[in-house]
């Protein structure tokens, strides 16, 4: 039973390591993370489409105001001409003009539009970046956690190695065996039930297992373990 104790207590270190809660944390943070990702990438992509639409924005308001300021030189200098051509020169100004207003309108569109892309991937930038903390911190608190249970899954093994070997090569085979298939090899047996099945063992069984011998090995009919007795079997 001091193998099985043991056996038992690894068994438990192992479960808890890959149960810790922050593994839940972490993987929970890293889906977050995932998709706060794409959220970035997405939000790099507008803000670039946005850069090129104002520099094509700015691109296209230019000529227009050169062109505006070219003709406006000629009327004010007195170099359009005769009238006709004067007139004709004075309405281009007029709907260049309006031409600038409607690209200008356009322009402020595009930079208030960059400016809210803008915002939103720094504020994404700054949920990205507590978010990689929360994960520095779960993750510290996991490898500690994980290094503590290795630590005292190591001194178990150790016992273990030094009792096993104590006992019979064919029984601790068996045992061995046993608890590959259903967890535990051996079991108490306590006012006559198995604690590993917990089922009560019969009249017959209790005859027989009182008249064994001392060093014969007991096994449970229902799940097979080895019976160890102990002053409190009711044998």
């Amino acid at each position: 039973m001091d193998l099985q104790a043991l056996d038992t207590h690894i068994a438990q270190l192992l479960h808890r390591k890959r149960t810790l809660p922050e593994l839940a944390d972490i993987k929970r943070l890293e889906r977050d993370q995932e998709a706060l990702a794409d959220e970035l990438v997405a939000a790099d992509t507008r803000v670039s489409d946005l850069e090129t639409a104002l520099r094509r924005a700015e691109a296209d308001l230019e000529p227009v105001r050169q062109r505006r300021t070219r003709d406006q030189e000629r009327i004010d200098g007195g170099t359009a001409g005769d009238p006709k051509a004067l007139r004709a020169m004075i309405e281009e100004v007029e709907h260049l003009t309006a031409r600038i207003a409607t690209l200008e309108d356009a322009e402020l569109e595009v930079m208030e539009a960059l400016e809210t892309a803008t915002a939103e991937r720094a504020e994404l930038g700054r949920r990205a970046e507590a978010l990689e903390q929360q994960l520095a911190t779960y993750r510290a608190a996991r490898d500690t956690k994980v290094a503590d249970i290795d630590a005292e899954g190591r001194g178990l093994v150790r016992e273990r190695n030094q009792l096993a070997p104590q006992l019979p090569p064919d029984l601790l085979a068996l045992y061995d065996k046993l608890r590959a298939a259903q967890g535990s090899g051996a079991a108490a047996l306590r006012q006559r039930r198995c604690q590993g099945c917990l089922i009560e063992l019969n009249a017959a069984d209790l005859r027989a297992f009182a008249e064994a011998p001392a060093d014969q090995v007991l096994r449970c009919e229902e799940c097979s373990r080895i019976l160890v007795r102990t002053p409190e079997s009711g044998l």
